[in-house]
């Protein structure tokens, strides 16, 4: 009977021992949220750690929420946690936010939050940016381009550096188009509008009509931003396009005209050739036929049709014509 009582005495304090362990370690959390007037439950303590919730960083959150006149529940931090975002940053956005007097509440926060996630930005970079406005060079050097090239009508080009001065526009940051989206769209206006230029002399002497140009097209539509400025860094003048494309042309005219010249020539070429074939035909009928007078004389002979004097007549009268041919012809000439 005296063991049976030693060990339920050990049990229960066993027991004891494993409870004080459990109040000691949510004790100080506990005890810290309520001296800071952000009071939370060990029954909320203990279901958090069952849920592996940091209990410590969501009671942290919560107490710096309350110090800055936020009142946040202890359910809606956690919430913000389990769905994988940043409590603390959160929380700091909304201290910056109220301090700034922008309007800005949880749900929206946390939604930035979430999507930011894994993008490199945060949403307390979006309150900050919304806060203290962005400086975004157009076009991003690390894309590898140091200017925005435009060509002119008079076929000059242009080469521009601009800064876009932009500021977070935290209704639209959910949803909204990012940085490249600004920088590709003023780049865009920035060409369009040095190719709408008459000469290039416009528009180094007023470069800020470009700035004005593009702003007034409303390039932040749809994107997370508002644009504030745009304002022309640099501006250079560049290579005369069109007059290297002037030459181009004209050796591609040239190329096309010495291509035309050499079908034609070798059009001749073959038309020459096809006349000597022709010649050396007509020659060779002419041989021919020529090759038919001994056969007919001899049968005229045979008929009786020629004589031998008529015979001796012709040869005279060849001989004859064989002699003035040969007079005729200047000394050293062909016959």
């Amino acid at each position: 009977m005296i063991n049976f009582t030693i060990v339920i005495f050990i049990v229960a304090g066993i027991a004891l021992l494993i409870l004080a362990g459990i109040v000691f370690s949510f004790f100080s959390v506990w005890l810290r949220a309520w001296l800071a007037g952000a009071y939370v439950g060990i029954v909320n303590l203990v279901a958090m750690r069952l849920r592996q919730v940091p209990y410590g960083l969501v009671v942290d959150a919560r107490i710096r929420a309350t110090k800055a006149g936020i009142n946040l529940s202890i359910d809606e931090v956690e919430a913000q946690f389990l769905a994988g975002g940043n409590v603390i940053a959160c929380v700091h956005a909304l201290i910056a936010a109220q301090k700034a007097g922008i309007a800005l509440d949880w749900r929206r926060a946390c939604a930035i939050d979430l999507a930011t996630k894994g993008s490199g930005k945060s949403v307390e970079e979006a309150v900050r940016t919304s806060v203290d406005p962005k400086v975004i060079d157009c076009p991003n050097p690390e894309g590898g381009r140091t200017t925005i090239d435009g060509v002119a009508k008079d076929g000059i080009q242009v080469k521009v550096k601009a800064r876009v001065t932009v500021r977070t526009n935290l209704d639209r940051f959910v949803g909204g188009a990012k940085e490249n989206t600004i920088i590709a769209r003023v780049g865009e206006g920035i060409v369009t509008t040095i190719g709408s230029a008459e000469s290039y002399k416009t528009v180094l002497e007023s470069p800020d009509s470009i700035s004005k140009t593009v702003l007034a097209r409303g390039l932040d539509a749809g994107t997370a931003f508002e644009i504030l400025s745009i304002d022309i860094a640099d501006v250079d003048v560049g290579e005369n396009v069109g007059a290297s494309l002037q030459v181009a042309q004209a050796e591609a005219n040239k190329n096309m005209a010495q291509a035309q010249a050499e079908i034609r020539r070798a059009a001749a070429v073959a038309l020459e050739q096809e006349m000597k074939a022709r010649v050396q035909e007509m020659q060779a009928k002419v041989v021919e036929a020529q090759a038919q007078v001994p056969l007919a004389m001899a049968d005229a002979f045979r008929n009786g049709r020629l004589g031998v004097m008529d015979y001796y007549r012709m040869q005279n009268i060849q001989a004859d014509t064989d002699m003035r041919t040969t007079i005729a012809q200047p000394e050293g000439g062909k016959k």
